[in-house]
């Protein structure tokens, strides 16, 4: 397969985003919530006077948030003119799928299921392949309640 992809972790797990999808890997400090958006948009952070949406993975993919460290990390996505924040646990390095994905074990629960393209071997070990647009345009979340 040989696609370059960002290497991070999310709720936890090992999970892989498409490089050619993540124009940046930010830290972010200030969060401004807004009201009554759903509970996996986290709220608004600026990126050289740009806005973008930050995303919870972790809740978007239907589980529990942990504790926010002082300095989250976040990959930096554009979908359709949009650009949107993925917090990540950590984004370690950028690396290869040595393989075509495949399917997803049962294993790891619906939202895992439902957001990611299916696991990839790496370097580092199998890997989660997820879809941007899964988390974002149409969470899990929603899918998994």
């Amino acid at each position: 397969m040989n696609e370059l992809l960002l290497m991070c972790m999310i709720a936890g797990r090992r999970a892989a985003i498409p490089a050619i999808r993540v124009q940046s890997v930010i830290e972010i400090d200030e969060i401004t919530p807004i009201p009554g958006a759903p509970s996996f948009i986290r709220g608004l952070t600026a990126l050289r006077s740009q806005a973008l949406t930050v995303i919870d993975c972790t809740v978007a993919l239907g589980l529990e948030p942990g504790e926010t460290p002082a300095q989250q990390r976040a990959a930096v996505v554009d979908i359709e003119g949009h650009l949107y924040a993925l917090l990540v646990d950590a984004a370690y390095d950028v690396g290869e799928a040595r393989s075509e994905p495949i399917e997803v074990p049962g294993g790891f629960g619906p939202g895992w299921q439902a957001a990611a393209r299916g696991m990839v071997e790496t370097d580092g070990g199998p890997t989660l392949l997820i879809e941007v647009e899964k988390l974002v345009t149409a969470p899990v979340a929603q899918v998994a309640a």
